[in-house]
C-alpha cells in the first residue's frame, strides 16, 4: 500500500492560534500530519535558533486529524529542526508555516519567523510554503484560504519544488467571492520607515517603542505581491535563501 504524504505544519503564532488550526484542518486531506509549533508566539523572529538555552516539547491536543502534535519552547526554525530531526519517523514530504495572522509580503519575509520556518524546510529539501493573511485580528476570517491553499498544497505535493526554494503566499483580508484570483510574482522593493520613539517609564527612565510605516517603493509595477494584495489577489513568491547577489559577482572580481 502507497505510504500517505508526511506533512510538517508549524507556525510563529503559536501552536493553538487559530491561522494554525485552520492550516492543519486542511493539511489532514492531503496526508499524516504532525504538528510542531512554539508553545507561546514568535512574530519578528526571523531565522533565529536556541543555542543558550534548553528546548522542551510538549504534547498537545489541539488539531483534530493531526496523528501528533507538540508545542516546543523554541523558535519556528527550532521546531522545524526539531521536527526532522528528533521527532518525525522519516523527512517530512511538505513543510506547511501559517497561517500567519498579519502580512508577510515584501520585505516582511527577512523578519517573518513563519517564512524562516518555510526557508528552513527547504533547507532540509523538502517542499515548503509559508501562507499568511493580512489581518492581524485573532477572530480574523480564515474560511476565503480555503480552496487556494488546497490547490497549492495539491500542486506541490505532485510537482515537488526545486531544492532550496519554497513559496511566500499572502491572502488579501477579503470575502471568498471577492478575491481576484491567485497571482504568482516577485517580492515588491519596499522597507519600513522606523521610528523609535522614546517614552518615560513611571521612575522616570527612558525606554524605546519601535514603531513607523510601510513605504512601497514601486506602487504601479504590476508584477509585485504589494500590487496583487492591494489588487485582491493572493500572492504566490517563490523564494530562495541564497542571498547571493550574482549579479554583481563578475564587477566585484574586476575591481578587487
Amino acid at each position: 500500500m502507497q505510504q500517505k504524504p508526511l506533512i510538517l505544519v508549524t507556525n510563529d503564532d503559536g501552536v493553538s492560534a487559530p491561522g494554525i488550526l485552520h492550516l492543519s484542518s486542511i493539511a489532514v486531506k492531503y496526508g499524516d500530519v504532525v504538528v510542531i509549533a512554539p508553545d507561546k508566539p514568535q512574530s519578528g523572529m526571523g531565522h533565529a535558533i536556541t543555542i543558550n538555552s534548553t528546548l522542551r516539547i510538549q504534547k498537545t491536543n489541539f488539531h483534530k486529524g493531526a496523528i501528533d502534535e507538540y508545542s516546543c519552547t523554541g523558535t519556528p526554525v527550532d521546531c522545524v529542526k526539531m521536527a526532522v530531526n528528533k521527532l518525525l519517523p522519516r523527512k517530512p514530504d511538505l513543510v506547511l508555516s501559517g497561517i500567519n495572522h498579519g502580512s508577510n509580503s515584501s520585505i516582511n519575509v527577512i523578519y517573518s519567523g513563519t517564512m524562516s520556518a518555510a526557508i528552513e524546510g527547504s533547507l532540509e529539501g523538502t517542499s515548503a510554503i509559508g501562507f499568511s493573511l493580512c489581518d492581524y485580528d485573532i477572530n480574523a476570517d480564515f474560511t476565503p484560504t480555503t480552496s487556494f491553499i488546497e490547490k497549492i498544497i495539491s500542486s506541490c505535493l505532485k510537482d515537488k519544488l526545486p531544492q532550496g526554494v519554497c513559496l511566500n503566499v499572502n491572502f488579501p483580508k477579503l470575502k471568498a467571492d471577492e478575491i481576484s484570483g491567485l497571482k504568482i510574482c516577485r517580492q515588491a522593493k519596499a522597507n519600513w520607515v522606523e521610528d523609535f520613539e522614546e517614552r518615560q517609564d513611571p521612575y522616570g527612565r527612558s525606554y524605546y517603542w519601535l514603531t513607523g510605516k510601510f513605504v512601497n517603493f514601486e506602487p504601479e509595477a504590476k508584477d509585485t505581491d504589494e500590487w496583487a494584495l492591494q489588487n485582491g489577489y493572493v500572492s504566490v513568491v517563490p523564494i530562495m535563501h541564497d542571498l547571493t547577489a550574482h549579479n554583481y559577482i563578475t564587477h566585484l572580481q574586476n575591481t578587487l
